[in-house]
Protein backbone atom coordinates (compact mmCIF):
# COMPACT_ATOMS: atom_id res chain seq x y z
CA UNK A 1 0.00 0.00 0.00
CA UNK A 2 2.71 2.22 0.95
CA UNK A 3 4.39 1.74 -2.45
CA UNK A 4 1.46 1.98 -4.60
CA UNK A 5 0.71 5.60 -3.08
CA UNK A 6 4.38 6.91 -3.25
CA UNK A 7 4.43 5.76 -6.72
CA UNK A 8 1.15 7.77 -7.72
CA UNK A 9 2.78 10.63 -5.98
CA UNK A 10 6.02 10.91 -7.45
CA UNK A 11 4.37 9.79 -11.10
CA UNK A 12 2.12 12.60 -11.08
CA UNK A 13 4.73 15.13 -9.69
CA UNK A 14 7.06 13.48 -12.31
CA UNK A 15 4.26 14.62 -15.11
CA UNK A 16 2.82 17.44 -14.08
CA UNK A 17 5.32 19.19 -11.57
CA UNK A 18 2.30 19.42 -9.03
CA UNK A 19 1.86 17.88 -5.34
CA UNK A 20 0.67 14.19 -5.48
CA UNK A 21 -0.86 14.90 -2.15
CA UNK A 22 -4.53 15.42 -3.42
CA UNK A 23 -4.52 12.84 -5.72
CA UNK A 24 -3.41 10.13 -3.15
CA UNK A 25 -6.33 11.22 -0.71
CA UNK A 26 -9.05 11.17 -3.20
CA UNK A 27 -7.85 7.47 -4.14
CA UNK A 28 -8.03 6.52 -0.64
CA UNK A 29 -11.24 7.99 -0.23
CA UNK A 30 -12.92 6.61 -3.02
CA UNK A 31 -11.46 2.77 -2.31
CA UNK A 32 -12.33 2.41 0.87
CA UNK A 33 -16.15 3.74 0.22
CA UNK A 34 -16.37 1.05 -2.52
CA UNK A 35 -14.56 -1.51 -0.96
CA UNK A 36 -17.03 -1.16 1.95
CA UNK A 37 -19.76 -1.35 -0.28
CA UNK A 38 -19.01 -3.85 -2.62
CA UNK A 39 -16.25 -6.07 -0.79
CA UNK A 40 -13.73 -8.14 -2.64
CA UNK A 41 -16.35 -8.51 -5.91
CA UNK A 42 -15.54 -5.22 -6.59
CA UNK A 43 -11.91 -5.76 -6.49
CA UNK A 44 -12.65 -8.29 -9.22
CA UNK A 45 -14.30 -5.57 -11.55
CA UNK A 46 -11.80 -3.13 -10.78
CA UNK A 47 -8.99 -6.06 -11.52
CA UNK A 48 -10.77 -5.73 -15.13
CA UNK A 49 -10.58 -2.29 -15.87
CA UNK A 50 -7.01 -2.48 -14.68
CA UNK A 51 -6.12 -5.09 -17.41
CA UNK A 52 -7.97 -2.69 -19.92
CA UNK A 53 -6.29 0.47 -18.93
CA UNK A 54 -2.27 -1.53 -18.88
CA UNK A 55 -3.20 -2.67 -21.83
CA UNK A 56 -4.30 1.05 -23.64
CA UNK A 57 -1.61 2.54 -21.74
CA UNK A 58 1.06 -0.04 -23.36
CA UNK A 59 -0.45 0.97 -26.98
CA UNK A 60 -0.49 4.64 -26.37
CA UNK A 61 3.15 4.45 -24.92
CA UNK A 62 4.87 2.10 -27.27
CA UNK A 63 3.39 4.59 -30.08
CA UNK A 64 4.13 7.53 -29.12
CA UNK A 65 7.37 6.24 -27.71
CA UNK A 66 7.98 4.79 -31.60
CA UNK A 67 7.35 7.96 -32.75
CA UNK A 68 8.69 10.95 -30.28
CA UNK A 69 11.40 9.71 -29.10
CA UNK A 70 14.69 10.51 -30.37
CA UNK A 71 17.86 7.81 -29.24
CA UNK A 72 21.19 9.30 -29.38
CA UNK A 73 23.14 6.59 -30.39
CA UNK A 74 26.32 8.07 -28.52
CA UNK A 75 24.90 7.44 -25.57
CA UNK A 76 24.20 4.11 -26.43
CA UNK A 77 27.81 3.03 -25.72
CA UNK A 78 28.63 5.14 -23.22
CA UNK A 79 26.00 4.48 -21.11
CA UNK A 80 27.35 0.89 -20.18
CA UNK A 81 23.42 -0.90 -20.02
CA UNK A 82 24.49 -3.09 -22.67
CA UNK A 83 28.01 -4.80 -20.85
CA UNK A 84 28.27 -7.53 -18.59
CA UNK A 85 28.43 -6.60 -15.33
CA UNK A 86 28.55 -8.03 -11.74
CA UNK A 87 25.04 -6.52 -10.56
CA UNK A 88 23.68 -8.05 -13.82
CA UNK A 89 24.49 -11.75 -12.93
CA UNK A 90 23.88 -10.77 -9.38
CA UNK A 91 20.08 -10.04 -10.27
CA UNK A 92 19.56 -12.99 -11.84
CA UNK A 93 19.46 -14.50 -8.37
CA UNK A 94 18.15 -11.83 -6.81
CA UNK A 95 15.09 -10.37 -8.67
CA UNK A 96 13.56 -14.48 -8.92
CA UNK A 97 14.09 -14.59 -5.34
CA UNK A 98 12.08 -11.40 -4.36
CA UNK A 99 9.87 -11.81 -6.83
CA UNK A 100 8.62 -15.22 -6.17
CA UNK A 101 8.62 -15.37 -1.97
CA UNK A 102 7.37 -11.49 -2.35
CA UNK A 103 4.62 -12.67 -4.64
CA UNK A 104 3.72 -16.06 -1.75
CA UNK A 105 3.94 -12.66 0.63
CA UNK A 106 0.84 -10.88 -0.78
CA UNK A 107 -2.83 -11.87 0.13
CA UNK A 108 -4.53 -10.96 -3.13
CA UNK A 109 -3.17 -13.61 -4.77
CA UNK A 110 -4.38 -16.19 -2.75
CA UNK A 111 -7.51 -14.42 -2.51
CA UNK A 112 -7.55 -15.02 -6.23
CA UNK A 113 -6.36 -18.53 -5.77
CA UNK A 114 -8.90 -19.99 -3.58
CA UNK A 115 -11.65 -18.18 -5.40
CA UNK A 116 -11.23 -19.76 -8.52
CA UNK A 117 -13.76 -22.22 -9.41
CA UNK A 118 -11.75 -25.16 -10.87
CA UNK A 119 -8.26 -25.87 -10.43
CA UNK A 120 -8.47 -25.76 -14.41
CA UNK A 121 -9.84 -22.24 -14.09
CA UNK A 122 -6.78 -21.56 -11.53
CA UNK A 123 -4.15 -23.21 -14.56
CA UNK A 124 -5.77 -21.01 -17.49
CA UNK A 125 -6.01 -17.94 -15.45
CA UNK A 126 -2.66 -18.42 -14.66
CA UNK A 127 -1.01 -19.49 -18.25
CA UNK A 128 -3.07 -16.35 -19.45
CA UNK A 129 -1.14 -13.66 -16.87
CA UNK A 130 1.79 -15.47 -17.37
CA UNK A 131 2.04 -14.60 -20.92
CA UNK A 132 0.29 -11.05 -20.50
CA UNK A 133 2.74 -10.31 -18.04
CA UNK A 134 5.89 -11.35 -19.72
CA UNK A 135 5.08 -8.99 -22.96
CA UNK A 136 3.99 -6.26 -20.48
CA UNK A 137 7.72 -6.12 -18.52
CA UNK A 138 9.93 -6.68 -21.36
CA UNK A 139 7.97 -3.27 -22.70
CA UNK A 140 7.88 -1.60 -19.71
CA UNK A 141 11.76 -2.64 -18.65
CA UNK A 142 13.20 -1.51 -22.20
CA UNK A 143 12.00 2.26 -21.09
CA UNK A 144 14.81 2.31 -18.91
CA UNK A 145 17.29 1.73 -21.86
CA UNK A 146 15.32 4.28 -24.28
CA UNK A 147 14.72 6.24 -21.34
CA UNK A 148 18.65 6.61 -20.74
CA UNK A 149 19.56 6.48 -24.11
CA UNK A 150 17.49 9.50 -25.04
CA UNK A 151 18.75 11.57 -22.17
CA UNK A 152 15.93 11.73 -20.52
CA UNK A 153 17.17 9.87 -17.16
CA UNK A 154 18.09 10.62 -14.89
CA UNK A 155 17.12 14.38 -15.76
CA UNK A 156 17.95 17.44 -13.49
CA UNK A 157 17.17 16.96 -10.89
CA UNK A 158 18.39 13.22 -11.11
CA UNK A 159 14.85 11.20 -10.85
CA UNK A 160 14.34 7.35 -9.88
CA UNK A 161 14.54 4.75 -12.26
CA UNK A 162 11.80 3.21 -10.88
CA UNK A 163 9.56 5.70 -12.86
CA UNK A 164 11.80 5.83 -15.94
CA UNK A 165 8.55 4.98 -18.27
CA UNK A 166 6.58 7.97 -16.86
CA UNK A 167 9.73 10.47 -17.65
CA UNK A 168 9.90 9.18 -21.04
CA UNK A 169 6.12 9.78 -21.30
CA UNK A 170 6.53 12.93 -19.84
CA UNK A 171 8.39 14.16 -23.31
CA UNK A 172 4.89 13.61 -25.05
CA UNK A 173 2.02 15.65 -26.20
CA UNK A 174 0.03 17.44 -23.55
CA UNK A 175 -2.88 14.83 -24.13
CA UNK A 176 -0.92 12.38 -24.40
CA UNK A 177 0.25 13.17 -20.61
CA UNK A 178 -3.48 13.84 -19.88
CA UNK A 179 -4.58 10.28 -20.89
CA UNK A 180 -1.40 8.44 -19.15
CA UNK A 181 -2.38 10.26 -16.08
CA UNK A 182 -5.96 8.99 -16.20
CA UNK A 183 -4.91 5.25 -16.66
CA UNK A 184 -2.37 5.87 -14.49
CA UNK A 185 -5.16 6.66 -11.24
CA UNK A 186 -6.80 3.86 -12.44
CA UNK A 187 -4.30 1.76 -12.57
CA UNK A 188 -3.13 2.69 -8.96
CA UNK A 189 -7.04 2.30 -7.54
CA UNK A 190 -7.44 -0.82 -9.29
CA UNK A 191 -4.30 -2.15 -7.01
CA UNK A 192 -5.34 -0.23 -4.32
CA UNK A 193 -8.33 -1.72 -3.70
CA UNK A 194 -6.86 -5.05 -3.71
CA UNK A 195 -4.55 -4.21 -0.72
CA UNK A 196 -7.66 -2.95 0.72
CA UNK A 197 -9.96 -5.87 0.50
CA UNK A 198 -6.71 -8.31 1.19
CA UNK A 199 -6.60 -6.92 4.63
CA UNK A 200 -9.67 -6.34 5.68
CA UNK A 201 -9.99 -10.14 4.85
CA UNK A 202 -6.90 -11.15 6.38
CA UNK A 203 -7.77 -9.65 9.53
CA UNK A 204 -11.16 -10.80 9.58
CA UNK A 205 -10.33 -14.54 8.73
CA UNK A 206 -6.60 -15.20 10.31
CA UNK A 207 -6.70 -12.77 12.99
CA UNK A 208 -9.70 -12.80 14.47
CA UNK A 209 -10.83 -16.31 13.49
CA UNK A 210 -14.79 -14.50 12.18
CA UNK A 211 -15.59 -13.28 16.10
CA UNK A 212 -15.21 -9.80 15.26
CA UNK A 213 -17.51 -7.91 13.83
CA UNK A 214 -16.72 -7.10 10.36
CA UNK A 215 -17.19 -3.31 9.91
CA UNK A 216 -14.48 -2.86 13.10
CA UNK A 217 -11.68 -4.49 10.68
CA UNK A 218 -12.69 -1.56 8.32
CA UNK A 219 -12.36 0.48 10.63
CA UNK A 220 -8.98 -0.46 11.80
CA UNK A 221 -7.95 -1.01 7.95
CA UNK A 222 -9.66 2.83 7.55
CA UNK A 223 -7.18 3.78 10.42
CA UNK A 224 -4.24 2.30 9.22
CA UNK A 225 -4.53 4.12 5.50
CA UNK A 226 -3.34 7.29 7.99
CA UNK A 227 0.20 6.30 8.79
CA UNK A 228 0.45 4.49 4.86
CA UNK A 229 -0.24 8.34 3.54
CA UNK A 230 2.58 9.33 5.56
CA UNK A 231 4.98 7.05 5.44
CA UNK A 232 4.42 7.31 1.58
CA UNK A 233 4.80 10.82 1.09
CA UNK A 234 8.08 10.64 3.32
CA UNK A 235 9.17 7.32 0.72
CA UNK A 236 12.16 8.21 -0.80
CA UNK A 237 12.12 5.33 -3.36
CA UNK A 238 9.59 3.21 -4.30
CA UNK A 239 12.26 0.22 -4.78
CA UNK A 240 13.80 0.56 -1.79
CA UNK A 241 9.93 0.03 -0.24
CA UNK A 242 9.56 -3.76 -2.57
CA UNK A 243 13.15 -4.54 -1.70
CA UNK A 244 12.53 -3.92 2.43
CA UNK A 245 9.32 -6.39 1.68
CA UNK A 246 10.99 -8.75 -0.22
CA UNK A 247 13.53 -9.17 2.68
CA UNK A 248 11.21 -9.72 4.66
CA UNK A 249 9.58 -12.58 2.65
CA UNK A 250 12.87 -14.06 1.32
CA UNK A 251 13.08 -14.80 5.12
CA UNK A 252 9.31 -16.22 5.88
CA UNK A 253 7.97 -17.67 2.54
CA UNK A 254 11.13 -20.52 2.58
CA UNK A 255 9.73 -21.84 6.11
CA UNK A 256 5.92 -21.21 5.25
CA UNK A 257 5.64 -23.26 2.20
CA UNK A 258 7.01 -26.57 4.33
CA UNK A 259 4.13 -26.36 6.05
CA UNK A 260 2.21 -26.60 3.07
CA UNK A 261 3.00 -30.10 2.22
CA UNK A 262 1.15 -32.93 3.45
CA UNK A 263 4.48 -34.66 4.01
CA UNK A 264 5.60 -32.17 6.33
CA UNK A 265 2.75 -32.64 8.83
CA UNK A 266 4.98 -32.05 12.04
CA UNK A 267 5.91 -28.51 10.83
CA UNK A 268 4.56 -26.29 13.41
CA UNK A 269 3.97 -22.40 13.41
CA UNK A 270 6.62 -22.00 15.89
CA UNK A 271 9.00 -22.74 13.07
CA UNK A 272 7.50 -20.38 10.96
CA UNK A 273 7.58 -17.23 13.26
CA UNK A 274 11.35 -18.26 14.36
CA UNK A 275 12.97 -19.08 10.73
CA UNK A 276 11.52 -16.15 9.49
CA UNK A 277 12.76 -14.12 12.68
CA UNK A 278 15.63 -15.83 12.43
CA UNK A 279 16.33 -14.98 8.20
CA UNK A 280 16.24 -11.12 8.77
CA UNK A 281 18.61 -11.97 12.09
CA UNK A 282 20.85 -13.69 10.10
CA UNK A 283 21.50 -10.81 7.43
CA UNK A 284 21.88 -8.83 10.35
CA UNK A 285 25.04 -11.22 11.11
CA UNK A 286 26.01 -11.15 7.32
CA UNK A 287 26.06 -7.41 7.72
CA UNK A 288 28.51 -7.77 11.20
CA UNK A 289 30.80 -9.89 8.99
CA UNK A 290 30.31 -8.19 5.57
CA UNK A 291 31.32 -5.19 7.48
CA UNK A 292 33.82 -5.96 9.89
CA UNK A 293 31.69 -5.22 12.65
CA UNK A 294 29.72 -2.16 11.98
CA UNK A 295 26.33 -2.93 13.33
CA UNK A 296 24.94 0.32 11.49
CA UNK A 297 25.44 -1.11 8.39
CA UNK A 298 24.84 -4.34 9.02
CA UNK A 299 21.27 -2.59 10.62
CA UNK A 300 20.77 -0.49 7.23
CA UNK A 301 21.34 -3.64 5.04
CA UNK A 302 18.15 -4.75 6.48
CA UNK A 303 16.56 -1.89 5.06
CA UNK A 304 18.65 -2.20 2.04
CA UNK A 305 19.40 1.79 2.67
CA UNK A 306 22.04 1.53 -0.50
CA UNK A 307 19.34 0.10 -2.77
CA UNK A 308 19.34 -2.53 -5.30
CA UNK A 309 22.23 -1.41 -7.67
CA UNK A 310 25.37 -1.79 -5.50
CA UNK A 311 28.51 -2.38 -6.65
CA UNK A 312 29.46 -5.18 -4.15
CA UNK A 313 28.28 -8.55 -2.81
CA UNK A 314 26.15 -6.84 -0.08
CA UNK A 315 22.51 -6.98 -1.28
CA UNK A 316 23.60 -10.49 -2.58
CA UNK A 317 24.64 -11.32 0.17
CA UNK A 318 21.72 -10.22 2.32
CA UNK A 319 19.36 -11.80 -0.06
CA UNK A 320 21.33 -15.40 -0.01
CA UNK A 321 21.40 -15.08 3.72
CA UNK A 322 17.76 -14.49 4.40
CA UNK A 323 16.17 -17.89 3.14
CA UNK A 324 19.16 -19.62 4.20
CA UNK A 325 18.87 -18.16 7.69
CA UNK A 326 15.32 -18.53 7.74
CA UNK A 327 15.71 -22.08 6.80
CA UNK A 328 18.83 -22.93 9.11
CA UNK A 329 16.56 -21.45 12.05
CA UNK A 330 13.07 -23.32 11.26
CA UNK A 331 15.02 -26.36 11.84
CA UNK A 332 16.97 -25.68 14.86
CA UNK A 333 13.34 -24.41 16.25
CA UNK A 334 11.86 -27.79 15.08
CA UNK A 335 14.60 -29.77 16.74
CA UNK A 336 14.25 -27.75 19.83
CA UNK A 337 10.46 -28.10 20.12
CA UNK A 338 10.84 -31.67 19.76
CA UNK A 339 13.88 -31.69 22.54
CA UNK A 340 11.11 -30.07 25.06
CA UNK A 341 8.12 -31.90 24.19
CA UNK A 342 10.11 -35.37 24.43
CA UNK A 343 11.61 -33.94 27.62
CA UNK A 344 7.95 -33.43 28.80
CA UNK A 345 6.43 -36.20 27.99
CA UNK A 346 9.02 -38.19 30.39
CA UNK A 347 8.33 -36.09 33.07
CA UNK A 348 5.11 -36.69 32.43
CA UNK A 349 5.05 -40.37 31.60
CA UNK A 350 2.72 -39.77 28.62
CA UNK A 351 3.45 -41.29 25.16
CA UNK A 352 5.52 -38.60 22.79
CA UNK A 353 3.29 -37.71 20.00
CA UNK A 354 4.70 -34.98 18.71
CA UNK A 355 5.05 -36.66 15.41
CA UNK A 356 2.00 -37.88 14.87
CA UNK A 357 0.30 -36.92 12.40
CA UNK A 358 -3.07 -34.49 13.17
CA UNK A 359 -6.64 -36.45 12.46
CA UNK A 360 -8.23 -33.68 10.95
CA UNK A 361 -10.78 -32.74 8.16
CA UNK A 362 -11.67 -29.55 6.95
CA UNK A 363 -14.24 -27.84 9.55
CA UNK A 364 -17.35 -26.84 8.27
CA UNK A 365 -19.12 -24.37 6.02
CA UNK A 366 -20.26 -22.42 9.37
CA UNK A 367 -16.99 -22.45 10.55
CA UNK A 368 -16.15 -19.52 7.85
CA UNK A 369 -19.72 -17.88 8.34
CA UNK A 370 -19.51 -17.38 11.55
CA UNK A 371 -20.91 -20.53 13.23
CA UNK A 372 -18.12 -22.90 14.23
CA UNK A 373 -15.18 -20.52 16.10
CA UNK A 374 -17.27 -17.70 14.33
CA UNK A 375 -19.27 -16.46 17.44
CA UNK A 376 -21.90 -14.33 15.58
CA UNK A 377 -24.58 -17.42 15.61
CA UNK A 378 -24.73 -17.19 19.63
CA UNK A 379 -23.49 -20.96 19.67
CA UNK A 380 -21.24 -21.57 22.89
CA UNK A 381 -18.36 -23.84 23.47
CA UNK A 382 -19.96 -26.76 23.72
CA UNK A 383 -22.42 -26.53 21.30
CA UNK A 384 -19.12 -25.67 19.05
CA UNK A 385 -17.40 -28.62 20.24
CA UNK A 386 -20.53 -30.62 19.60
CA UNK A 387 -21.23 -29.39 16.22
CA UNK A 388 -17.42 -29.75 14.91
CA UNK A 389 -17.58 -33.45 16.38
CA UNK A 390 -20.76 -34.09 14.44
CA UNK A 391 -18.77 -32.58 11.27
CA UNK A 392 -15.83 -35.21 11.08
CA UNK A 393 -13.60 -32.49 12.54
CA UNK A 394 -10.99 -33.77 15.22
CA UNK A 395 -9.44 -30.53 15.90
CA UNK A 396 -11.17 -26.99 14.34
CA UNK A 397 -8.14 -24.95 15.27
CA UNK A 398 -6.52 -24.29 11.62
CA UNK A 399 -3.37 -25.35 13.02
CA UNK A 400 -1.43 -25.89 15.87
CA UNK A 401 1.90 -23.59 17.12
CA UNK A 402 4.09 -25.56 18.94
Amino acid sequence: MVAELSALQQIINALTGLNGLPAVIIECFVTTVYTSLGGFRVSFVTDNVQGLMVVLLLVIGVITVGVETNIDRSLVDSSGLLNASLLGWQLIYILPVAILTNDFFISGFWLRTFASKTDKDLYIGVGIATVAVTCILTLVGASGLLAAWSGVWPGDPPQEGSIAFFLLLEQLPAWVIGIVLVMVVSLSTAAFDSFQSAMVSTGSNDIFRNKLNFWYIRAAVLLIIFPVVVVALKSPSVLQIFLISDLVSASSIPVLVIGLSDRCYWWRGFEVVVGGLGGILTVFLFGLVYYHGDAKLAGNLILLEGGLYADDWSVFGAFLAAPVGGLLWGFAAFALRLAVQYMQARRRGHRFDALDRLARSAPPQEYYTGGVGGGSAGLGDDDQSELASESGVIDTKPGKFF
